[in-house]
Formats: C-alpha cells, structure tokens, sequence
C-alpha cells in the first residue's frame, strides 16, 4: 500500500475542517503542499497568526484582536440598540449587510445572562433585537431572554422571517412560508 505519512496526516487535519470530505482534503492537501507550497507556507503563518492573536471580545463575545472590539469601541454606533446572536460568526454576516448601526451580544449559553444584564445596563439598551435561526428552540431562548430582562424597560424585536427573494413558493418550507403569510404587510 502506497503510503506517504506527511501527506496523510495533511489530508486528515483538511478532513476535519467543517464540509471538506476526503477528495477535497486530498486535493487541498496536494495543492498547499506541493503545487503552491508558497501559499502552503503563507496559509501556514496566517493560521498561526489568528490562532494567536484573535480572541473574544469580552463586552460581546464577538471575534477582536483585542480585549474589546472595534465594534464595541465605535462611539459611532448606536448604544440604544443591542442585536442578539447565536454565533461570532453571525456577526460578520450582519457586518457585511451593512443593515445594522448599533451593538451586538453573542448568547450562545444561557450562563451569559448576567453579562448580557450588564451590558445593556452599561450601554443604557432600550431595544433588542433577536437575530436568532428561526425554530422552536430559539423561540424559547428568546422568551428565556426576554423573562430574564423584564423590569429593564427594553422593546423586543426579531429579524423578519419569510420567504427569500427569488425563490419559488413550492421550494418553501411549510414553517417559513406560514410565517411569512401570519407576518404580511402593505405592498
């Protein structure tokens, strides 16, 4: 049996990387190592860099290069509306919508709730919005939010839900098409 171990063990780590099967550790593996080894070598120092230097933010849980991040740092941003997320990750996804001016708090396990109690007291929050994956469990967690929060006179809002643009209403899910009907408004 053929074996290079270097090589395997380099396809492994590509392997376990989030939605990469074995051809595509293979072919990555193949490209960084051998086909482009400069690229191989500069992925290699930035992968060391992140690991080093990015951590999370402490006022949001969000990703920074410093103990607070740049988000939770520009006074330009607006301190009277704190946006709820599920992920680090979902931050840079609003970010890059450009549709969403105020500050963000990463709840991502429901032993955050005092450090969300003095974030939106610190900031002086009067809204709150949900950005939250629809389902069942988010719902609840938002009522968990929502019930851990009552007497701070906050408003609660969530993102909309429906249908996206450009897809045809037989390729629906039930849930988000039902939602998007209960949700109508003026055209």
């Amino acid at each position: 049996m053929y074996k290079l171990e270097k090589f395997d063990e380099l396809v492994a780590c590509f392997e376990k990387l989030p939605g990469v099967g074995k051809k595509n550790a293979q072919k990555y593996a193949y490209h960084v190592a051998l086909y482009d080894s400069f690229l191989g070598l500069n992925l290699a120092h930035n992968i060391e860099e992140a690991v080093r230097f990015l951590k999370y933010c402490l006022m949001c849980g969000g990703i920074s290069q410093n103990e607070i991040c740049d988000i939770c740092n520009d006074d330009d941003r607006d301190r009277e509306i704190l946006c709820i997320v599920e992920s680090p990750r979902d931050i840079f996804t609003i970010e890059h919508s450009n549709s969403f001016e105020g500050l963000y708090f990463v709840f991502d396990d429901i032993n955050k709730i005092e450090n969300l109690k003095n974030n939106i007291l610190k900031n002086k929050i009067k809204e709150i919005l949900f950005a939250f994956t629809p389902g069942i469990k988010s719902d609840g967690l938002m009522l968990f939010i929502e019930n851990e929060l009552v007497g701070l006179n906050l408003n609660f809002t969530k993102i909309a839900q429906g249908v996206p643009v450009g897809v045809s209403l037989e390729n629906i899910d039930m849930l988000s098409l039902s939602k998007a009907i209960k949700n109508k408004h003026n055209a």
